[in-house]
């Protein structure tokens, strides 16, 4: 009866609640419990009420969309419930069909995820489950989750194709291998659903153009329900059109039904400055207080994750962590021992488990070994670690047990980074998040302070979802060739599918299907051979030669091998840098290495030339590369607060009026509320206020006899732009004053340092937005980041192949081969689509061309203000780009000196100018 009851509500949510229209659509009215529970199988139903009493609130939304296959984004915080919400109505049903013996050996689920670790994790969350439920029911059930991913061992891989797993868990470019497979493509051919987790991870990424191709090749094969399940991530109706794709025959978005119950969970925010005063604070006291505060937050809670923006960062904090506390974070193992070793614990070496201690805290980041960083997370979920320390490695959500308490140190650059990385807190249903923020300077304080109250009244800044890729399009089409012969019509039809190529040019897709066909003669004399068949006559494609298949499947995917870069003076060896440092290097740009400054040069394969120098400051921070670049919409956020702030200092505001509109404003302390005050004051004072209105381009001079000048650009939109308008810059200056420039770039801005004097206005406003593109093409021509991401290209559309025969070839092998077949290429044509590609991603993908054209849009019109500034020294809003430089080469307590000694010019220059005007 249970049974019949159960069928026959399914059937009427099938055929009759859904038969509507519905395109992209935000869900604003849950379903009721009995509705959910009328759908669900006794089994699942008593188990589930068992378990957990009562629906989160994406299970309200979800279940049933699930259950009546409606494409759905489920967009909410970690520990929320959404991955039962998307398994639930899945398990739900192959229990139904199990019971009436109509489970098929083949996949009615494929669950992919980003990472090989959260799928291990999904595996377990899922077993669980379904064994507590054969407990219930008395029997074993047959129902089979499997995982296959890179790691999988070929004997398990060949087992699946005898018994599949009827809900398999994959990595995007396992997913791809499969479809392309002879065999187990055959166990695909009636998926019914496909959950892609962490959504907003790849949908920002090649690996998700990849993916929503793969995606569209499955939907040639079975019309599948598609679920993405997502963190806090803005605009959601973008992220929902890329999870769904696009019917190409009325050109609109596929139906989908958005769950947005991000802001279901309490947030607790604060952002916290270690001293009273930032500016006027020395080293010791802000590295005393700093770590003293850390330590106090650990102390007053039981499980605590630190995120670092580096790792270099990460691996400073445990160290001293453990150097300052060692009682807190070395625990005595031996009970019997304690009283012999409490007096000498001070003086132990620290370092994990050693010498009878057990360390309580750990590090975890990308660098680290995969066997340490399991390890950390096993201990973490048992309750064996008081804290880690972690980049951005614990990002996303793999299972680390319960943490009540997340520390960010410095700004993570972006609200909806802050949210994701905050949701670890917390990792239940009604637990409240708790975050706390630890400033280390006056702009970070002000970032910090604009991120938590755009956190707080849910401004998300919007995702990048990179578009017509050509290098992945090119693996793809090869893919599809290889699955069966198809018309090119009916490939173009596939692509445009996806939202990543909806708007693909018939231009571009044939200059793809001409690469792969070999049509560019010439490429063969590089090892560049045709891949597939085109008959123009028919339309007809297919794939060509024996070994294209094995081709495709041993190098497939969209993550660039990279490696460690020689750096040499002549023939001498003085070190290694990693390779997206050299990335950034221009000719003539000047780094750390070793305690000694160099002058980059040139490269030859994987070997930088380089030749000393002194008495120059590093254009590129060592740090450069690692840190986290600030998101536009939160610059834009900032920007408008210092346009705020202006205007109460122009009227002659009063202190208490505009301390008090701070503390309306921002979420900020007293301490903190007078720091910015002050801030904002001296550069008022000083000089004038950029803003999102006006950019201010400040002249000054330094050296000894001040003839090495400085020229710095207020233009606070986030390191991507700035990289565009900085490179545009010097372009035009270099070609302008016959002589290239050094330049400097951070998120508040850039500077360019030279000995000839510069007419910066002038040289800024020859840049037009609607020629930077071509602009910057010059401008990007012979660079290292080009040479380096036409490599990357190169390799994803198979024209380098990493490995051949059973052979893999080296990164510097592959650059090698890069820099031949770029020669060739341009040879070819300087627009050769994959050419063009490195040059797209390195403009739009790298960089952010799109907003830098709109910032220069905007001056163009008059509605950004442009205007300069001459100085003896840096204003106040200077000082962190101007200390940029320094970074490298003064100890950390020299350098904050030098920014005191800065301010108390800059307090003495305001002192004079205000005695002047009385």
């Amino acid at each position: 009866m249970l049974w019949d009851s159960y069928v026959s509500f399914v059937f009427f949510i099938n055929k009759n609640l859904f038969c509507f229209s519905m395109a992209i659509e935000f869900m604003t009215k849950p379903y009721s419990d009995e509705q959910i529970i009328r759908s669900m199988h006794p089994l699942v139903k008593e188990w589930f009420l068992q378990k957990f009493k009562v629906f989160a609130p994406p299970q309200k939304f979800a279940i049933l969309n699930v259950h009546s296959r409606i494409n759905t984004l489920i967009s909410s915080p970690t520990g929320s419930g959404k991955t039962l919400s998307a398994f639930l109505a899945i398990i739900n049903e192959l229990i139904g069909l199990s019971e009436h013996n109509l489970l098929e050996d083949k996949v009615y689920c494929v669950y992919i995820s980003p990472l090989k670790a959260l799928a291990n994790d999904i595996s377990r969350n899922l077993i669980e489950p379904l064994t507590e439920m054969e407990d219930f029911a008395g029997r074993k059930m047959p129902i089979r989750v499997g995982v296959r991913t890179g790691d999988t061992a070929s004997s398990k891989k060949q087992s699946m194709l005898i018994k599949p797993p009827h809900i398999l868990i994959t990595t995007p470019e396992s997913f791809a291998i499969m479809l392309t497979s002879t065999k187990f493509s055959e166990k695909l051919r009636d998926v019914q659903w496909c959950i892609v987790d962490e959504i907003h991870a790849l949908a920002s990424s090649k690996r998700g153009a990849h993916l929503a191709l793969s995606l569209e090749r499955l939907q040639t094969r079975t019309k599948f329900t598609r679920i993405g399940l997502s963190a806090t991530v803005a605009p959601l109706e973008e992220v929902a059109k890329f999870l769904v794709g696009f019917d190409v025959e009325s050109g609109k978005p596929r139906d989908c039904k958005i769950v947005d119950v991000n802001f279901a969970k309490q947030l607790d925010l604060k952002v916290l400055s270690p001293v009273k005063n930032l500016i006027t604070a020395t080293y010791d006291d802000i590295s005393t207080e700093t770590y003293k505060l850390i330590d106090q937050l650990v102390q007053s809670h039981k499980t605590t994750l630190i995120f670092t923006n580096t790792r270099s960062a990460t691996e400073r904090v445990v160290h001293h962590l453990k150097e300052r506390f060692p009682k807190h974070y070395m625990k005595i193992e031996d009970a019997k021992e304690e009283a012999s070793k409490k007096e000498t614990i001070e003086i132990k070496e620290t370092g994990e488990d050693i010498g009878g201690y057990k360390s309580l805290i750990g590090a975890h980041h990308g660098s680290l070994s995969k066997e340490h960083r399991l390890s950390v997370e096993e201990k973490l979920k048992k309750g064996e670690l008081r804290v880690v320390v972690s980049s951005t490695s614990l990002e996303l959500g793999i299972d680390i047990g319960y943490i009540d308490l997340v520390i960010l140190l410095g700004s993570p650059k972006s609200v909806a980074r802050a949210l994701q990385r905050i949701g670890r807190s917390g990792h239940k249903l009604h637990d409240t998040a708790m975050g706390r923020i630890i400033v280390m300077d006056r702009d970070d304080l002000i970032e910090c302070s604009v991120l938590l109250k755009a956190a707080l009244e849910k401004k998300i800044d919007k995702i990048d979802i990179p578009h017509n890729c050509l290098d992945v399009l090119a693996q793809q089409i090869l893919g599809i060739a290889i699955e069966e012969q198809r018309h090119i019509d009916d490939v173009l039809k596939i692509v445009r599918g996806s939202y990543n190529f909806h708007e693909l040019s018939k231009e571009n897709f044939l200059q793809i299907i001409s690469y792969l066909v070999g049509e560019y003669a010439s490429l063969e004399d590089r090892n560049v051979y045709a891949k597939v068949w085109y008959d123009k006559d028919t339309g007809m494609i297919g794939k060509k030669g024996k070994m294209t298949r094995v081709i495709y499947m041993t190098n497939i995917g969209t993550i660039p091998d990279e490696t460690n870069i020689k750096v040499k003076v002549n023939n001498s060896l003085i070190g290694y840098i990693a390779e997206p440092f050299l990335e950034r290097l221009r000719r003539n740009d000047i780094f750390v290495l070793g305690g000694n400054t160099y002058e980059f040069l040139h490269t030859k394969g994987m070997t930088a030339y380089v030749k000393a120098t002194t008495n120059r400051p590093p254009t590129v921070p060592s740090w450069y590369s690692e840190m986290l670049p600030l998101s536009y919409d939160l610059a834009l956020e900032i920007q408008k607060f210092r346009r705020l702030m202006e205007e109460h200092l122009r009227y002659d505001t009063r202190k208490e009026d505009i301390i008090d509109f701070i503390h309306s404003y921002l979420y900020v302390d007293e301490y903190s509320a007078n720091s910015v005050y002050e801030y904002f004051k001296e550069q008022f004072l000083f000089a004038e206020i950029p803003h999102d209105k006006k950019i201010v381009i400040e002249h000054y001079s330094e050296g000894s006899r001040g003839d090495e000048k400085k020229i710095i650009f207020h233009t606070l939109f986030g390191r991507r732009v700035n990289d565009v308008l900085s490179r545009a810059f010097a372009f035009a200056v270099s070609r302008i004053n016959k002589k290239d420039v050094e330049i400097g770039v951070s998120d508040n801005g850039f500077y360019v340092a030279t000995n000839k004097s510069v007419q910066a206005a002038r040289a800024f406003g020859v840049i037009k937005s609607d020629k930077l593109r071509q602009l910057m093409g010059f401008a990007l021509d012979k660079t290292e980041v080009l040479n380096r991401r036409f490599r990357h290209c190169a390799a994803r559309a198979l024209m380098i192949l990493r490995a051949y025969k059973g052979y893999t070839k080296s990164v510097g092998r592959q650059q090698s081969s890069s820099r031949l077949l770029l020669s060739a290429v341009k040879r070819i044509s300087n627009e050769f689509p994959i050419l063009e590609e490195a040059r797209r991603e390195v403009l739009e993908d790298l960089m952010d061309i799109k907003h830098a054209e709109e910032v220069l849009a905007l001056v163009e019109k008059g509605e950004i203000q442009v205007k300069e500034v001459f100085t003896d020294i840096p204003t106040p809003f200077a000082f962190n780009m101007v200390a940029m430089g320094y970074a490298d080469i003064m100890k950390m307590e020299d350098r904050l000196a030098f920014l005191r000694r800065m301010h108390n010019m800059v307090l003495a220059k305001i002192d004079m100018k205000q005695r002047k005007n009385e």
